[in-house]
């Protein structure tokens, strides 16, 4: 049985070396007007992530997920060969990486993300949960316009954050993500679905949201780069009709903090936090305290 790497709260490999300096931590802050950027529109794209040989190590571990009784498969929260009920239009979609492979477990710590992170949150980062989205080429399915958080609300006060990194170019043409700038100043909206039907939203915005609905954000990203958005953020992703696969992985996190409201488990496989409980121990452990660069 492959070892649960959810037990380790430490970046254990190779993907990347933590600063030893305030100022190699520095380097990894947002501008004030990035911070401005994302309070204003409710995302923030074009963030660098990770290099090529990251980028590499990553997509080889990815590699071994796509076969569905690969050794670990047991430890997925949640496990889709195909999201979408059409199998002509294939999402693969997974939460867990973080607990089979040792490159998806310390990206949650990469400074790259964990910095800026802290500071849209306002706060010290604590793990929520991670994804996998994965478009095959010529035929990858779409993820519906939705807002993260409709999923979330077992988990308050909402102090969420998002991070999507592009393992491959992400275009138009192959399904990059979509935003509506400002959305995320909207109230929480009914769950649509999240693949399948680009048109379910239509029947839950008012006229005025239609209106804004008109004039999306197509966010193209290089290989490597990532996308930060707020969890009411309207946003979605058109299939892959090109001849590359379009992979993606995506950290989700919260201010340390944010409290289970729930006497469900809060993820499939994870032990119950009890209504009150803030996050935390084996499966939500804090990622990054602003602490250390005061």
């Amino acid at each position: 049985m492959t070892s649960d790497l959810s037990l380790q709260h430490l970046p254990s490999g190779a993907l990347f070396s933590l600063p030893e300096t305030r100022a190699a931590w520095e380097a990894y802050r947002l501008t004030p007007e990035q911070v401005a950027r994302y309070e204003q529109d409710g995302f923030l794209s074009g963030i660098r992530i990770l290099d090529d040989d990251q980028i590499e190590r990553l997509r080889t571990e990815l590699e071994t997920f796509f076969e569905p009784a690969h050794p670990g498969h047991e430890l997925w929260y949640e496990y889709h060969t195909n999201e979408s009920a059409d199998p002509s239009r294939v999402l693969f979609h997974a939460l867990g990486a973080w607990r089979i492979a040792l490159g998806f477990h310390d990206l949650l710590w990469h400074p790259a993300f964990t910095v800026p992170a802290s500071q849209l949150l306002g706060g010290p980062v604590r793990f929520w949960h991670d994804q996998l989205f994965c478009k095959p080429a010529h035929h990858g399915g779409v993820v519906a316009w939705h807002q993260d958080y409709s999923y979330w609300t077992r988990s308050q006060p909402m102090a969420h954050l998002t991070c999507w990194i592009g393992l491959d170019d992400s275009t138009r043409d192959n399904g990059c993500v979509h935003y509506v700038p400002g959305s995320h100043r909207w109230p929480l909206l009914p769950i649509t679905g999240l693949a399948g039907d680009m048109d379910a939203i239509r029947q839950v915005l008012d006229p005025q949201q239609w209106e804004q609905f008109q004039h999306p954000v197509a966010v193209e990203l290089k290989r490597g780069e990532a996308t930060f958005h707020h969890p009411l953020m309207v946003h979605g992703s058109f299939e892959n009709r090109t001849d590359r696969p379009r992979r993606a992985a995506v950290i989700n996190s919260v201010l340390d903090g944010v409290k289970s409201v729930s006497d469900q488990p809060l993820l499939q496989g994870v032990p119950v936090l009890p209504p009150g409980t803030p996050l935390g121990g084996q499966f939500f452990p804090l990622l990054f305290d602003p602490a250390v660069l005061a």
